[in-house]
């Protein structure tokens, strides 16, 4: 049996009494004792903490990494600014996903590709896979950085204090380097919540100095740390991606519901023609949200959907709603069904159970 990776925070979590979990190979807090519904709520409305260092970082540099990335990519390298992030993916010529990832402009030249943990590897072997006819290298960071992601609407009063840089004047999307305390860091104004929040990134030997301060400052904003139940939940309702859920290597860019980061207009790139393809001759199954009309009934991954009867998708994500007050799911349906206010049911354990398709994302913050 192979040993659980683990980040250099692991024995803070364990310390805060978390449960730990195998999340893709890696030795993870679930939740702490306060409970997945509370840390899921105290994000929404006041702010959390969670670690992310299991998260991969991969640097792309040199004269063609822009014009690399650009072709390996379906979204438009070529239009960032320094410092700013765009989601994007490695697809395959199929134009299914590789992985997902958030990509970093850190110079015309320099490029930080932020990757699932239980994909590092394969993506980075993907990228040298392909990289061998351009003037351009790749570096595995991922064993070099730790980074925590703060997020709800207290997170940059928890976070100032401690940087020298104002964090009010990074947009969304958009990153800079400063210093936390006397540590030069990297700051994103990122996350994976639907919440306002940052992306701290420093080596793994000051993660938990850092994380200690975090807290510290985060006490009168009543900051909590936060797992990865809730980092689940909260996703879900602001309808982000999950790897292995509402993307893989069988669902496409356009049947994820994502042709927002699929720009066929700016040239060749990997999976494109597949893709122009699949446009030209109408996607033929989608990704929606449903609700479910009953409160007692809960949607899981996996579960089939039911249209007449009969199964015509799955799905991909369902969970209840500690925002929202009702259960709500993503699900991959035939494109005939993915108009708002379409009746479908899900199989949950044998029985019909009624579903509507609703509007995603379930939930968005008020700017």
């Amino acid at each position: 049996m192979t040993e659980l990776k683990k980040t250099p925070l692991n024995a803070v979590h364990r310390a805060l009494g978390a449960k730990m979990v195998d999340f893709g190979g890696w030795d993870m807090p679930v939740q702490y004792p306060t409970g997945i519904i509370a840390e899921h709520n105290n994000v929404r409305q006041k702010v959390g903490l969670f670690d992310v260092s299991h998260m991969g970082e991969i640097r792309v540099r040199g004269k063609k990494a822009m014009a690399f990335l650009d072709w390996l990519t379906p979204n438009a390298v070529q239009k960032l600014g320094i410092g700013q992030i765009h989601y994007t993916g490695l697809l395959t010529e199929s134009g299914a996903f590789v992985d997902d990832l958030l990509l970093h402009k850190i110079g015309d030249e320099d490029f930080l590709l932020v990757v699932n943990a239980s994909n590092i590897q394969k993506d980075f072997d993907w990228i040298k896979k392909h990289i061998e006819k351009w003037d351009a290298k790749i570096i595995d960071e991922s064993d070099s950085t730790a980074q925590v992601a703060l997020q709800g609407p207290n997170s940059l009063e928890v976070l100032q204090p401690l940087v020298d840089i104002d964090l009010s004047q990074i947009k969304y999307y958009w990153f800079a380097f400063g210093k936390f305390k006397e540590l030069p860091v990297m700051i994103a104004r990122t996350g994976y919540t639907g919440e306002d929040g940052f992306e701290v990134y420093c080596p793994p030997d000051k993660a938990e100095w850092a994380w200690n301060l975090i807290i510290e400052s985060g006490k009168p904003h009543g900051l909590i740390p936060t797992g990865l139940g809730c980092r689940n939940t909260l996703r879900l309702e602001a309808k982000m991606a999950l790897y292995g859920h509402e993307i893989n290597d069988e669902i496409t860019a356009l049947e994820a519901d994502m042709a927002w980061i699929v720009k066929l207009q700016k040239g060749d790139f990997l999976g494109r023609e597949a893709l122009q393809k699949q446009k030209d001759a109408g996607v033929g199954r989608i990704l929606v949200g449903f609700k479910m009309q009953e409160k007692r009934d809960i949607a899981r991954d996996g579960m089939p959907v039911l249209s007449d009867g009969a199964q015509v998708g799955f799905v991909t994500s369902g969970a209840p709603s500690a925002t929202l007050g009702f259960n709500l799911g993503l699900a991959i349906v035939p494109s005939r069904l993915k108009d708002v206010g379409t009746p479908i049911a899900i199989e949950i354990r044998g029985k019909s159970c009624p579903a509507e398709v609703v509007p995603t994302p379930f939930y968005k913050r008020a700017k």
